[in-house]
């Protein structure tokens, strides 16, 4: 059985995991899921990769990707703990330090995405701005002809 801190950060590794999911830098935490989940085998690892990209390319065609992206939260979470439960204490403190890593990943990215939307207006512009969110407005004169 799992203590509670091995179980926290298999749920963390899953929700990082989803984060990533279908974003522009889904490269790294895939690649660090693989290699976790194939454990050393190369073979397994690519099938891992394999299968990692086919549960996120749902993501894409979903109808409701909040959905998808719940469902690949809970499946990586599952992964994770299954991984850990089966892996020798070394092995298993191995592991955690790479789903550190994963989560520390997820957090720069989050981080580091803009929120709202940005938006840009030079010239002779007069009309309303309707958005959604924050929205960082930029009004700029045009220059004196």
């Amino acid at each position: 059985m799992l203590n509670e801190t091995m179980t926290a950060l298999a749920a963390a590794g899953g929700t990082a995991f989803a984060q990533a999911a279908g974003t522009h830098w889904y490269d790294r935490p895939r690649s660090i899921t693989a290699r976790l989940l194939g454990r050393g085998d190369a073979e397994r690892e690519r099938a891992v990769a394999q299968q990692l990209d086919s549960t996120v390319a749902g993501l894409e065609t979903a109808d409701d990707p909040e959905a998808v992206a719940g469902r690949i939260r809970q499946e990586a979470a599952i992964w994770f703990g299954s991984l850990l439960m089966n892996l020798d204490d070394a092995a298993r403190e191995e592991a955690a330090g790479q789903l550190r890593e994963l989560i520390r990943l997820a957090e720069e990215a989050t981080a580091a995405a803009p929120s709202g939307d940005h938006i840009e207006f030079s010239g002779d512009f007069k009309a309303p701005v309707l958005g959604k969110g924050t929205q960082n407005i930029t009004y700029r004169r045009a220059p004196r002809r």
